[in-house]
């Protein structure tokens, strides 16, 4: 069964009917329902095999459709048909436990192949199953190679800049906020120089770390060439704002406080971090440059956010270095900001 509004889910079958098409050509039976009420009823009276849920729509209500869909058919495979940017959602609610189960068991990134969704919900020995060979595990590694970096474990320029367009166009419609951050690490080169490439991998992996580590979940923090990270900030997909809080946002032109202090933070970690790497003084010399750029603030487009954070950072570099500014006049050391 697959639940909701599949146009723009799938890459070559958008329609429903050519969807059922597809599956009456596997040898299995599928229904569509594109509400979730309907579909929870239909799947207390049928004993589904595999369950897709498309999660736009059903985002601020995902996890307890999820828990009544486990509760109505315990035995099901559940999948989870996600934006990019419902990525960091999706992650969640294949982690989280409900009775002793995950409240879904795998999720995808649209557009989606057709035969691709057929290898995540086919189980074996039902209709016409795709068996999971050497070669379907090697397009999952491609997978996973066109959207992450293969050093730090962090998403890639791709993944960053298609995550961006699609929570600027959400944000669009629905008055939220868009924070990208910038940054380098201070005389990296040096680092490579003086101590070799396998201790500037090392920097570059602890940062990483430390970056993931001062974020929120939702958040997504990408390597995007070099020594060059990024940073999205987004509202968390979970939480409705209220009246107040919309009208507020329409009036105010402030970069979110919540961007500031997890950047501070970053930086703070960071120049404590020890790289044993480094030796005996490889201790509180870590530092970065960056640039902060705000969606509507400061630019109504990927395009633009990167550029007016890029320079900010250069900004950053030519005062002095160990500084992240705020795009905006005047501009300024985010230390400087209450």
């Amino acid at each position: 069964m697959l639940i909701g509004d599949i146009n723009g889910v799938f890459s070559d079958a958008d329609a429903p009917t050519a969807l059922l098409r597809k599956a009456k050509q596997w040898g299995a039976a599928c229904e569509i329902q594109t509400n979730m009420p309907d579909a929870i009823e239909m799947a207390s009276k049928n004993n589904f095999a595999a369950i897709a849920v498309v999660m736009s729509g059903v985002s601020s209500r995902l996890a307890s459709a999820l828990k009544s869909l486990r509760a109505v058919n315990g035995n099901a495979k559940i999948i989870l048909l996600a934006q990019v940017y419902e990525e960091p959602a999706a992650l969640q609610m294949v982690s989280s436990a409900f009775n002793g189960a995950a409240l879904a068991d795998d999720y995808l990134i649209c557009p989606v192949q057709t035969d691709r969704f057929r290898e995540s919900v086919s189980p074996v020995g039902v209709g016409a199953p795709v068996a999971i060979d050497a070669a379907s595990e090697r397009v999952r590694q491609l997978e996973k190679l066109a959207t992450e970096d293969d050093l730090t474990g962090l998403k890639n320029r791709r993944y960053i800049w298609e995550f961006s367009r699609q929570v600027i166009a959400r944000a669009r419609g629905e008055n939220g906020r868009v924070t990208l951050l910038i940054f380098d690490i201070d005389d990296f080169k040096r680092y490579n120089d003086v101590y070799g490439h396998k201790a500037g991998d090392e920097v570059l992996k602890q940062a990483a770390v430390l970056m993931r580590r001062c974020c929120r979940g939702h958040d997504v923090v990408g390597r995007i060439g070099g020594d060059e990270f990024a940073v999205v900030f987004w509202d968390d997909p979970r939480r409705k704002l209220s009246v107040e809080e919309t009208e507020r946002r329409s009036i105010t032109a402030d970069h979110p406080k919540e961007a500031i202090f997890i950047a501070k933070r970053f930086r703070k970690e960071l120049g404590k971090a020890e790289l044993h790497l480094l030796g005996p003084e490889g201790k509180g010399i870590l530092t970065i440059s960056g640039g902060l750029a705000s969606f509507p603030r400061d630019g109504a487009t990927t395009d633009e956010l990167f550029e007016q954070a890029d320079k900010a950072l250069l900004e950053a570099k030519r005062s002095g270095k160990n500084k992240i500014y705020l795009v905006g006049s005047p501009r300024g050391d985010i230390a400087e900001v209450e």
